[in-house]
């Protein structure tokens, strides 16, 4: 069984400029996913980890780290509003050209959302593996809102209400129907998922994994302060 790893980190963040190799507790913030990548491949011994990038500097971070590619993204998978799964796709099909194979699954892991270990990608591993026609996978968290209860859109008529709309009035988030959040810090995929004209890593066999600890996305500098205090002041209650 082959599985490829990917570490996408793309230069241009607007949010928080050079974000994917900024320090966090001293180490590079990509440094957090290699680290992780390179745990799980001494499990799964025929993993191979590679990088998309279109930064030479990010480049040059990883190499500190004992990733080295000889891959750059396009520039037409680099900017922020194309799809990550473009990008995803794209190293793919290189590394199976390069290396004369085809993988069997694909992992990504976000490098702005760092706060998973390895028993996690374990665990959601054998789930996706023992469920032969799920496509993909992906982490998700409790949210703190529900759309049945405290979400609401802008409906035809130009007011006001719920995002999801019911027979029943719930009235707390408790007792709303479940939903989850998703905390964009790893994905599996199926090889088969590529083969498809997908846009997206929701599909109608899609399975989740979820966190049951803090897991949140770095998008802007509070972000990246709140999880600089929680990793350096030993907050979290897990390992990474």
């Amino acid at each position: 069984m082959k599985i490829l790893i990917t570490i996408c980190a793309r230069g241009g963040s607007k949010g928080l400029p050079d974000k994917n190799i900024k320090k966090l507790n001293g180490k590079h913030l990509i440094s957090y996913s290699i680290d992780l990548a390179n745990k799980f491949k001494d499990i799964y011994k025929e993993t191979d980890v590679v990088l998309s990038s279109d930064s030479e500097k990010i480049i040059e971070v990883s190499k500190k780290y004992n990733l080295f590619s000889d891959y750059v993204r396009p520039k037409k998978f680099a900017g922020d509003k194309v799809g990550k799964l473009d990008a995803i796709k794209d190293v793919l099909f290189y590394f199976e050209d390069k290396n004369k194979t085809k993988y069997d699954y694909v992992l990504d892991l976000d490098v702005t959302s760092p706060l998973r270990n390895i028993k996690d990608l374990l665990n959601a591993f054998k789930l996706i593996e023992s469920d032969k026609k799920a496509l993909s996978l992906f982490s998700v968290s409790h949210p703190n809102r529900n759309p049945y209860f405290n979400v609401v859109e802008k409906k035809i008529n130009g007011y006001y209400n719920l995002v999801k709309k019911s027979d029943k009035a719930f009235l707390s988030r408790q007792n709303s129907p479940v939903v989850y959040d998703i905390n964009a810090s790893f994905y599996f995929y199926r090889r088969v998922f590529f083969d498809k004209k997908l846009k997206t890593a929701l599909t109608d066999n899609s399975l989740i994994y979820l966190l049951n600890h803090v897991c949140f996305d770095i998008d802007e500098k509070l972000d990246f302060d709140i999880m600089e205090y929680l990793v350096s002041s030993n907050k979290l209650d897990f390992d990474l």
